[in-house]
């Protein structure tokens, strides 16, 4: 199993819901299992998964310290394990990003969440761990979102799907669904799916290059 960390310094960027919709994408596409693990005290993963009538993706509950053993013994398996953070506290952070095959910082575009991400990036740098921005929030047409991609390329590699700020995400979060499982073919569920064909394609171009 891969591991996928989404870590941000910043509260409110759009850890969880990019969690909770990338895990039923990833299944969806054929490339699951999925297991959910929350690290964030907050626990907004795990009560949107609580609140799941589906059986999958699993939820794992796993002390921080044990993270890294607990995932050698899946490293052959399979699948991926999706991993929350809280935000601020840089230690959980950075032990969460030490057992990473991918860090996805998700980021609003605005002039305040757009200066704090590089305390992120060097938590990812320090661990040798590769990472990927993803436009989140974003306004259509506003020029802002639209200089987001820019300047944050100046510090990384930034997803080519952006994920626009839509009621549908907020409404699925609240009954343990995601936008797809909502309306399959609206135009949030397509963000997602070519999200996750992005991360995929990084992740499956890490895993060669590693090989």
């Amino acid at each position: 199993m891969q591991t996928i960390v989404f870590a941000a310094r910043k509260g409110g960027s759009g850890k969880t819901t990019l969690a909770a919709h990338l895990a039923i994408e990833a299944e969806a596409a054929g490339n699951g299992p999925v297991t959910l693990i929350d690290t964030d005290p907050q626990q907004s993963l795990t009560a949107w998964w609580n609140d799941r009538k589906a059986e999958s993706p699993l939820l794992l509950e796993l002390a921080l310290g044990g993270l890294p053993t607990e995932l050698s013994k899946v490293r052959s398996a399979p699948g991926f394990v999706m991993i929350d953070t809280p935000p601020l506290d840089s230690g959980v952070i950075a032990a969460v990003i030490d057992v990473a095959d991918l860090v996805v910082i998700p980021v609003k575009p605005s002039p305040h969440d757009l200066r704090g991400v590089g305390v992120t990036v060097e938590i990812c740098k320090r661990a040798r761990r590769p990472f990927v921005f993803v436009v989140m929030q974003a306004v259509q047409r506003a020029t802002l979102t639209q200089q987001a991609s820019l300047i944050l390329s100046q510090f990384g590699p930034v997803a080519t799907s952006i994920v626009y700020n839509r009621v549908d995400y907020a409404g699925a979060m609240t009954d343990g669904r995601t936008v797809q499982e909502i309306d399959p073919k609206g135009k949030a569920a397509a963000e997602v799916e070519d999200l996750w064909i992005y991360l995929f394609q990084q992740l499956s171009m890490s895993a060669a290059g590693a090989a």
